[in-house]
């Protein structure tokens, strides 16, 4: 219909002569009628040709469309990811991993949900998001749970405060502090309980909080020391706050929850990936960061 010859329309298909010739006959003999008249080696089209030529056109851009859109699923450029997590993750490390991730996706949908390890692992379970991200281990059918980031447990404080020259702290350097502790209906408020239990300490909640962040809006506020882990306070401006793990070292594993019996997406695996680089790069400052005040501590 474009071109007007039989030659010009393979040459722009990069097929034989003959193999146009047969679609096109094949053409007419389904629909039953000619499609085109031959006419001095050029092919003048039918009225009929001419009225199905319009809808012809659009079911050959739809399948374009379908084949660009399965292009861009294969490659990791197109579609939706949900993603569930409990606070810590939602306001620390993961939206710095959606940003990366995005950049080089422009057409990829992320819903990212806060809410409470059970109900992470339930939505990953009944498949109402792809990914969940969870502090300690839970026990939840149809999921998998896997290690993902293990971090320090430790004391949040402000910078100007006596223990912040330490390294470390002990329970015992926190016994007469007014300190703010998650709940204890979360893992972070049982470790807490546990690790003063283990150092026979007593553990005086002067605040009780659902979220980090929260709790280092709190520190910041001067209503005292939180007892934290290194990712939630990742989200947290640290000009004015440190974070002084316990000694011995306490450490709290980030876990990735999966459903248990379905194949991951190409997205899926792609932001995993993405999020296992900007661990790396989490890790590598901290070392960085645990040397450089090694180093001061010595000088001193």
């Amino acid at each position: 219909m474009e071109l007007g010859t039989v030659t010009a329309a393979a040459e722009a298909l990069h097929i034989s002569q003959p193999a146009v010739s047969r679609t096109l006959q094949q053409a007419e003999r389904r629909l039953g009628f000619s499609l085109f008249l031959r006419r001095k080696k050029r092919l003048l089209a039918t009225p009929e040709a001419q009225a199905l030529f319009s809808e012809t056109v659009r079911a050959f851009a739809a399948f374009d469309v379908v084949q660009k859109r399965a292009a861009d699923l294969g490659a990791g450029r197109a579609g939706g990811l949900n993603i569930a997590a409990i606070s810590a993750f939602a306001n620390a490390l993961l939206p710095k991993a959606v940003a990366t991730f995005c950049k080089s996706r422009p057409d990829v949908v992320i819903t990212l949900q806060s809410m409470s390890a059970l109900q992470v692992a339930t939505h990953v379970a009944n498949h109402q998001a792809d990914l969940g991200f969870v502090i300690d281990s839970i026990a939840v059918p149809g999921v998998s749970v896997s290690d993902l980031w293990a971090t320090d447990f430790g004391c949040v404080m402000p910078r100007s405060h006596p223990l912040a020259s330490k390294l470390h702290v002990v329970p015992a350097d926190l016994e007469h502090e007014r300190l703010i502790c998650l709940s204890r209906q979360l893992p972070l408020g049982n470790l807490a309980v546990r690790v003063f239990a283990d150092a026979d300490v007593p553990l005086k909640t002067a605040i009780e909080v659902s979220q980090s962040t929260v709790a280092c809006a709190l520190v910041r506020a001067g209503a005292g020391l939180a007892l934290l882990d290194g990712l939630g306070t990742m989200g947290i401006p640290a000009a004015d706050l440190v974070m002084r793990p316990f000694h011995p070292p306490v450490r709290v594993m980030g876990r990735l929850v999966r459903p248990r019996h379905l194949l991951p997406s190409r997205l899926t695996r792609d932001f995993i990936d993405t999020l296992s680089e900007l661990i790396k790069t989490q890790d590598s400052c901290a070392d960085s960061v645990t040397m450089s005040r090694a180093v001061s501590k010595k000088n001193l």
